[in-house]
């Protein structure tokens, strides 16, 4: 899930992004991995930890990029961001006591909504330049969490696809590291 939503790449601030975004990137990995690994038979408790610490993890990212980005823009994108991901941790928590589909259907929101914020910010500064992969990965995940609700009323709901969600997200943030660096080096 790519949701550093208003960070622009200027001066000094590309640096610090694409470290964030290169940590990002391996989280997810990693994240993904272990959820796929730990929660085939069930949640469990691993499973509930690691379905809240997703959420946190976002949260802490935008906390980053904020402090990063002050005095290079407006950050108030992170700020709307940091509120929706404080927000779906809390939820996801609540709904990991109840099971898979309760979890399915949280993140299904948390993704409709953050995906909507970066859509939106994407569309708005899409003359600025570099804000289609941000339009995209806010369109798929818009489309990932009404999947997340829809599949969590199906017959063997698991988090196979959070965890496919979660790669793919990683792998956005990949691309941006790398488009940063080159960035950086053609300036």
């Amino acid at each position: 899930m790519v949701t550093t939503v208003d960070s622009p790449a200027v001066g000094g601030l590309a640096p610090a992004l694409r470290r964030l975004y290169f940590v990002r990137f391996a989280f997810a990995i990693v994240w993904a991995i272990l959820v796929f690994l730990t929660t085939k038979s069930g949640l469990g408790a691993v499973g509930a930890v690691l379905v809240v610490v997703y959420p946190l993890f976002d949260l802490g990212s935008a906390v980053v990029d904020a402090r990063s980005a002050k005095g290079n823009g407006s950050v108030r994108g992170l700020y709307v961001n940091m509120v929706i991901s404080l927000l779906a941790t809390i939820g996801v928590g609540v709904a990991a006591a109840s099971g898979i589909p309760a979890v399915l259907r949280v993140w299904g929101a948390w993704a409709i909504v953050a995906g909507l914020v970066q859509l939106i910010v994407g569309v708005i500064r899409r003359k600025m330049g570099g804000q289609w992969p941000m339009i995209l990965s806010g369109g798929i995940s818009v489309l990932a969490g009404a999947n997340f609700i829809i599949g969590a009323s199906g017959a063997n709901p698991s988090l196979t696809h959070v965890a496919g969600y979660a790669v793919l997200g990683g792998i956005f943030f990949l691309v941006s590291a790398i488009r940063l660096g080159r960035a950086a080096q053609g300036n």
